[in-house]
């Protein structure tokens, strides 16, 4: 008896310890719901003073203060004042704090000190968010929550949002066309700029819009998506029309908007609105280079009518979607007239520093090193900016090019047709077999 109540009392402990070490490595959410959140919280609690005094966040007292803390509480030094802790809540990955700035603060000075209170409450990130004016946010997560990508359950979600990545503050990265109507992506190769290109549409082709895509490389990337695409360009050739046929559509939309007095699609009735667009441009530098000098005209006006459509299609709803292994100005003109259109930009790992200066330089030059910085075992993880000079670290979930083909396939209803995109339309498949396209003329039997 006296044996079994040892072991009892030994192997309990041990047991215990195992399964939390074996919860930290397999389980981080359980780990830090059972052990992580409390002793940060306790942590934070013990801490936050004496943390804010030295990493600079603190301010001399007023006037009236000081003379309270001199006369009424009868204190010969005045402490400096910190934030102030508004609210203190878990969540699954982290831990959220609202502060209230006192006066001679801003939130740059929060986000200067970020790396130091990491290190301070012994958490892996801790990124700060104005929340509004006096208030800011500090998001801290437990773990490495892009080492295993997780999306959260809950997103936001509207008529053109679409959840493709994880933030590395454990929230969700929201492409949103309303607010950001034409986007850069960058990468080079096993980056994950694919991976990212996958996301996208298997959460657009769940929504009613109309996907269209541009891939010069014959298709080999978004062919396996035709059942969903109301048109597709597999050559330079067919992407000159197709970009013509497009401008023609934004110009008819526009045509619709003027009779009816408003300037956006989205103050159009119901019953009248045309369907959303979204380019989705596979490789940019397709449209840019030539083999020849008899090809440049017809480059020079597929950039022309790229940038038409980047400068004038959001109010007719229309978007674009534009990706490339590199982007600079050596593609040719227009490169750097289309770039400053294109609000958002999501850089992943690239073989120059002039594609990351390309991609972020000119709205967020501090994402540019962390751009640098991304090692290549970790494919999918990107950077992510846009022109309020804010940005973050993102990843994509795992996603093979047939799971989002079947997405496809399984939503093709809800492709829409487009008059001036039909001849475009791509060629569907019926029982794993393409359906060949019907012939232009019978033709007649040969006789003797």
């Amino acid at each position: 008896m006296s044996d079994l109540s040892t072991l009892w009392e030994v192997g309990l402990p041990l047991a215990g310890a195992g399964g939390l070490g074996y919860a930290r490595l397999r389980a981080p959410r359980v780990y830090w719901s059972l052990v992580g959140l409390p002793v940060t919280r306790v942590r934070f609690a013990l801490t936050y003073r004496s943390t804010m005094d030295v990493c600079g966040l603190t301010v001399q007292p007023s006037r009236l203060r000081a003379f309270l803390a001199r006369n009424v509480a009868r204190r010969a030094d005045v402490q400096p004042v910190p934030p102030k802790v508004r609210r203190v809540r878990g969540t699954a990955t982290g831990m959220r704090v609202t502060l209230r700035l006192p006066a001679g603060l801003e939130p740059a000075d929060v986000m200067a000190a970020s790396e130091r209170l990491r290190h301070a409450w012994g958490v892996h990130s801790v990124n700060t968010v104005e929340v509004k004016p006096g208030f800011v946010e500090l998001r801290m997560t437990g773990w490495d929550v892009l080492g295993q990508v997780r999306m959260p359950r809950r997103t936001v979600t509207g008529p053109l949002m679409v959840p493709v990545a994880l933030r590395e503050d454990g929230t969700a990265f929201v492409r949103d066309y309303r607010k950001v109507p034409h986007a850069l992506t960058l990468g080079a190769n096993q980056s994950g700029k694919s991976m990212y290109l996958r996301n996208l549409i298997a959460g657009l082709a769940r929504l009613p819009v109309a996907l269209v895509g541009i891939d010069c490389k014959r298709g080999v990337e978004q062919r396996g998506y035709a059942p969903r695409l109301s048109a597709l360009a597999v050559s330079p050739e067919e992407a000159a029309g197709l970009l013509d046929a497009l401008v023609q559509e934004m110009e008819d939309r526009f045509d619709l908007l003027s009779e009816h007095g408003v300037a956006d699609v989205w103050n159009l009735p119901d019953g009248v609105r045309p369907v959303p667009v979204v380019v989705l441009v596979d490789e940019v530098a397709e449209l840019f280079l030539v083999t020849g000098k008899k090809d440049e005209e017809r480059r020079d006006r597929m950039v022309t009518q790229t940038i038409r459509l980047a400068q004038l299609a959001r109010a007719a709803g229309i978007f674009l979607e534009v990706c490339g292994q590199r982007f600079g100005s050596d593609l040719g003109r227009g490169a750097t007239t289309l770039r400053a259109q294109l609000t958002g930009r999501v850089v992943h790992r690239v073989n120059d520093k002039q594609t990351a200066d390309m991609g972020l330089g000119d709205i967020a030059p501090d994402a540019v090193v962390a751009v640098t910085t991304i090692p290549p075992d970790r494919p999918g993880v990107a950077v992510a900016g846009d022109t309020s000079g804010g940005w973050s670290r993102i990843r994509t979930p795992e996603l093979t090019a047939t799971e989002a083909a079947a997405v496809c396939a399984a939503h093709a209803h809800l492709t829409p047709a487009l008059p001036r995109l039909a001849v475009y339309r791509p060629v569907h498949l019926a029982h794993g077999r393409p359906v060949p396209p019907k012939p232009l003329f019978t033709p007649l039997p040969v006789t003797d």
